[in-house]
C-alpha cells in the first residue's frame, strides 16, 4: 500500500510514519503545496496513493482545499469511486463544521488527535485497506 502522510506537526508526522510503515510505503510532506505536488507526481507516474492522511490545518494550503483539489482531479481523470485514494482527515480541532465540510467534499474518514491507534486500525479495516 502507498501512503502519503501530510502533517505539519513533527510529533504527529513521526507517530503516523512509525505506525503506518507497518502497512506500506510512506511518503512524508509538511504542507498543502507539498501534498499536491506528491499527489500529482504519483498520478503522473501511474502509481497513485492508496491512503492519504491529511491534516486539516496546514501551512500554505489547508487540508480541506487540498482534499477538494484531489477529489476534483480524480473526477476529471475519470477515477471510479472505488479507485480513488482513501483520505483520512486528521485534526486536533473539535470543530464539527470543519469535519462535516471535509466529509461533504469527499474524505473517507476522520481521526482526532491525539490519534488512537486502535481506532485508526478499525478505520483502515473499514476502508478495506488492511485485512
Amino acid at each position: 500500500m502507498r501512503i502519503l502522510i501530510a502533517e505539519d506537526d513533527l510529533a504527529s508526522r513521526k507517530f503516523l510514519f512509525k505506525f503506518l510503515s507497518a502497512y506500506g510505503e510512506c511518503d512524508l510532506v509538511v504542507d498543502g503545496v507539498e501534498t499536491l505536488d506528491a499527489f500529482l507526481m504519483a498520478m503522473k507516474d501511474g502509481n497513485p496513493y492508496d491512503l492519504i492522511c491529511l491534516d486539516i490545518m496546514m501551512p500554505k494550503v489547508d487540508g480541506v482545499k487540498v482534499l477538494k483539489y484531489i477529489r476534483d482531479l480524480e473526477s476529471q481523470q475519470g477515477f471510479l469511486p472505488e479507485k480513488r485514494s482513501k483520505i483520512i482527515m486528521t485534526t486536533a480541532l473539535a470543530e464539527t463544521q470543519f469535519v462535516q465540510n471535509a466529509f461533504d467534499i469527499g474524505c473517507d474518514a476522520y481521526a482526532a488527535k491525539p490519534i488512537d491507534t486502535q481506532k485508526l486500525i478499525d478505520v483502515l479495516k473499514k476502508l478495506e485497506l488492511i485485512p
